[in-house]
This record gives structure tokens, C-alpha cells and sequence, in this order.
């Protein structure tokens, strides 16, 4: 069993920055790509970020500019940072993980729990 624990989130003045970690636990070979995703009120579940195993990162154009995203292999831990963050980044943020956990290199995605951000105007 893999798990995933956020943390991170909470209330922002705009214009304020904050910082997401997720970390995973559990059985895990090795992991694959990670992201985060976000699902404000009345909305689908957007995808923000995206880090693959080997560096490279993919941001949604709403926050490109203002968004990074990383890794650490070691800790199993992947990290959102967001500046300039404004009231419409309020939503409920889930990080994912894509985990080979008996090294047969099928690889699962594990979700987390979600972490409230709100961005106050």
C-alpha cells in the first residue's frame, strides 16, 4: 500500500506565495511521474503541474510564470511553490504519484488526501 500526505496549504493574502509538499510512503520500487492537480468549488479537477522521473516539468497555462514544481527522490517528495498567487488559485489541491511497487515496472497512481488553498482578494 502506497500513501500520500500533503501539506502546505492554507489561507493567502493575493500576491502572497506558498509552498505544497506531498510526500509518499509505503510499499514503493520506484515512482514515475508526479503532479499536482486542483479542484476549486463548481469546477472539474484541473491539472497544474507535472514533473517527470527525470526533471522535466509541464505547468497549465494559468500558471506558468507564477509555478514550480520538484522533486526529491530520496525523500519521495514532490513540491509545488506558486507566487503572485490570486484569488482564483483558491481550490483544493491533490498531489499524485505513479508508483511501481514490486518492480515489475507497472506503475499505479496513487492520490493524496488534498490541501485547501484559498487566496484571499
Amino acid at each position: 500500500q502506497v500513501q500520500l500526505v500533503e501539506s502546505g496549504g492554507g489561507l493567502v493574502q493575493a500576491g502572497g506565495s506558498l509552498r505544497l509538499s506531498c510526500a509518499a510512503s509505503g510499499s514503493i520500487f520506484s515512482i514515475n511521474g508526479m503532479g499536482w492537480y486542483r479542484q476549486a468549488p463548481g469546477k472539474q479537477r484541473e491539472l497544474v503541474a507535472t514533473i517527470s522521473s527525470g526533471g522535466k516539468t509541464g505547468y497549465t497555462d494559468s500558471v506558468k510564470g507564477r509555478a514550480t514544481i520538484s522533486r526529491d527522490n530520496d525523500k519521495k517528495t514532490v513540491y509545488l511553490e506558486m507566487d503572485i498567487l490570486k484569488p482564483e488559485d483558491t481550490a483544493v489541491y491533490y498531489c499524485y504519484s505513479e508508483v511501481d511497487s514490486s518492480g515489475n515496472h507497472f506503475h499505479l497512481r496513487y492520490w493524496g488526501q488534498g490541501t485547501q488553498v484559498t487566496v484571499s482578494s
